[in-house]
């Protein structure tokens, strides 16, 4: 990547670092906020939104130039995670996708358990220091998604399912109904079903205690 020997042990030094931080969510939370990762990762609902003013040529540059970013961005995200597992001797394939507006990048492999963790905490530590790297290389926020053994694959068709349970229960009693806190790429599952099934949501509290309400129609 044009780095010289010295900068290149700098880099592995601070992945090895990072590393570390992914294991231990309290360093984590440390390092997230001393580098304003706030600035960096935008919260999933904000995910349909759309510049409406733009004329159709116009459109059509701009999503060949966005596409060709987006792939950027899972590629420096691909070379970030590829150093991590080297350094954690991990085995792992790495896939990279575009999926709407925003990157995709999976990590298939069988001995990829402790990168997902107990409810998947340690793979959004590892998203969010990957979307940071991203940042540091382009200089933009980068909203890409990271999957590890296709556990977020798996939590989507769950919390679907979830979502269209508690809409039919909202329907049936009338009632809304209070969720348990959510990542904002669970939350963002639950708002789509709950709107497929015709009924609305929102979204209340702060993180990481943010939660999605569901309420009737009408």
């Amino acid at each position: 990547m044009g780095d010289g020997p010295g900068e290149g042990f700098g880099t592995m030094v601070g992945q090895e670092q990072e590393l570390d931080s992914v294991a231990d969510g309290e360093d984590l939370v440390e390092e997230a906020a001393d580098d304003d990762l706030d600035d960096v990762v935008d919260d999933a609902e904000d995910d349909a939104e759309e510049d409406d003013d733009e004329d159709e040529e116009d459109g059509d540059e701009d999503g060949e130039d966005d596409l060709s970013s987006l792939e950027e961005e899972g590629e420096i995200a691909a070379d970030y995670i590829e150093g991590l597992l080297d350094i954690a001797d991990l085995d792992g394939d790495i896939d990279m996708d575009v999926e709407g507006d925003r990157a995709v990048v999976s990590v298939v492999g069988a001995t990829l358990d402790e990168l997902v963790g107990d409810d998947g905490e340690v793979l959004e530590a590892l998203q969010e220091l990957t979307r940071l790297a991203v940042h540091r290389r382009t200089g933009t926020r980068a909203r890409l998604m990271l999957d590890v053994g296709g556990f977020r694959a798996q939590r989507r068709i769950e919390l679907a399912e979830l979502g269209r349970s508690v809409a039919a229960e909202v329907s049936q009693t009338g009632e809304p109904k209070k969720l348990r806190a959510m990542s904002p790429f669970e939350r963002k599952i639950i708002h789509d079903a709950v709107a497929l099934a015709g009924l609305r949501s929102e979204s209340e509290g702060e993180e990481p205690n943010r939660r999605v309400v569901v309420f009737p129609a009408g």
